[in-house]
């Protein structure tokens, strides 16, 4: 009895750590990624999902509600001043964890999306997990090569005072407003299109 009660334990530690969310979308959590999550371990990983680097830092200090906020970009692993990043940009920021099935079925369509609008907005998924491995597998997966920042304490979120929610997302003008929070899923390009282009004011 006693070993069948580790053995429990034990697996329920090693799904907790690997394989299920870490907790519920209102949990707190104390850091962006997993302990395993080192350099090394995301090599493969990034090499497999091949995602777009993240974009530079502007000149400008970005929307106010972000500034502090420095996050690691999955892709690549580099540090990204996010207020910054986002400065002067219409921006669509996608806020998704590796487990969540409508995030998965949205994240194509936001791809799609990116690919018709163009230059003229840019389009960055924040993974809210802190398995890090996981979101890059089921990027690559998906075939999903979006520039994506890694928040396992989803600091962007609560600045946005996004509701506890995802797939959820926040579309931002180029001054660093907030034109409007969607905590809603999307099955297409064109939904996407239909409900962030009036916002921004994007041709698609």
């Amino acid at each position: 009895m006693v070993v069948v009660v580790a053995l429990g334990v034990a697996l329920w530690t090693q799904l907790g750590d690997s394989g299920s969310p870490s907790g519920s979308i209102g949990s707190e959590s104390a850091r962006d990624h997993r302990d395993a999550d080192t350099a090394e371990a995301l090599a493969g990983p990034r090499a497999r999902a091949d995602l777009e680097p993240c974009p530079p830092a502007g000149p400008a200090p970005g929307p106010q509600r972000l500034r502090g906020i420095t996050l690691e970009c999955a892709g690549d692993g580099s540090s990204v001043d996010v207020a910054k990043t986002l400065a002067g940009r219409a921006v669509v920021l996608n806020l998704w964890a590796y487990w969540c099935a409508p995030c998965a079925e949205e994240l194509p369509a936001m791809a799609e999306y990116q690919k018709r609008v163009g230059p003229d907005v840019t389009v960055l998924t924040v993974h809210q997990d802190e398995n890090e491995t996981a979101a890059l597998l089921r990027l690559a997966e998906l075939g999903v090569r979006l520039p994506t920042l890694q928040d396992g304490r989803r600091l962007v979120a609560a600045a946005l005072r996004v509701p506890n929610v995802m797939p959820a997302t926040v579309v931002l003008r180029p001054d660093g407003s907030v034109a409007e929070v969607l905590p809603r899923s999307f099955a297409s390009a064109d939904e996407i299109a239909a409900a962030v282009d009036p916002k921004i004011g994007a041709v698609g």
